[in-house]
């Protein structure tokens, strides 16, 4: 299998977590969006919507970090704990999975896309209170769970984090304010695969929006 991925991108984490915490072997590309490489006429033809991760397996290519994962859960998974098979089990964690697609990265996509499409310097107060909801959202989702999805770890606590992790360098969080998401962090972040996968590019991603944030 290749994997196209940029460290600093928490889709392209997300994928890069659920390869390390199955075990398998991808040829692993980096595909920099910074460089514009993302957009060239060969990856273009591989995937017109011009993301990242993008997943060679075979004659099979896929360009959604969530598809990517599940795919990779159903194909390669020695079990199903991190994608049940029980279809109401796995409703729940594709509710998270789109909650992830849909509302915790596009607000950090929100933020980051402008800093390298237009300059962006510093977020507009409906940006940073659309990260507020976001996270008063995911704490809600974990009022009853130390995980988002049912009683043990899904790939939507793998997809999340990344997004979690990126939009706190925009809003700090207030574990105060949302105890629940403050938990599932420090629990995420002890596991291997979020150490070695996430943790890398989250610190890049960290120190490249403090370089284009201004205080005033």
């Amino acid at each position: 299998m290749k994997l196209y991925k940029l460290d600093g991108s928490p889709p392209a984490r997300s994928a890069m977590m659920v390869v390390e915490a199955l075990g398998l072997t991808v040829d692993a590309v980096d595909c920099d969006l910074l460089k514009g490489e993302n957009t060239s006429p060969e990856y273009m033809k591989k995937n017109p919507v011009h993301t990242i991760p993008l997943l060679e397996d075979g004659d099979l290519t896929i360009h959604d970090s969530h598809v990517i994962v599940t795919y990779l859960v159903d194909k390669y998974a020695k079990d199903d704990s991190l994608y049940p098979k029980d279809i109401k089990k796995r409703a729940q964690v594709d509710q998270k999975l789109y909650f992830d697609a849909t509302i915790l990265f596009p607000r950090l996509r929100a933020v980051t896309y402008p800093m390298i499409a237009e300059g962006l310097t510093k977020p507009t107060e409906k940006m940073l209170s659309q990260i507020e909801e976001a996270y008063s959202m995911l704490d809600a989702f974990l009022s009853g769970s130390k995980w988002l999805a049912g009683d043990s770890m899904t790939v939507a606590d793998i997809c999340a984090v990344g997004s979690a992790t990126g939009l706190n360098h925009i809003v700090p969080l207030d574990a105060a304010k949302y105890p629940n998401v403050a938990a599932w962090l420090n629990t995420m972040k002890q596991q291997p695969f979020v150490k070695s996968k996430n943790e890398p590019g989250d610190t890049f991603l960290g120190q490249w929006i403090a370089s284009k944030l201004t205080s005033s």
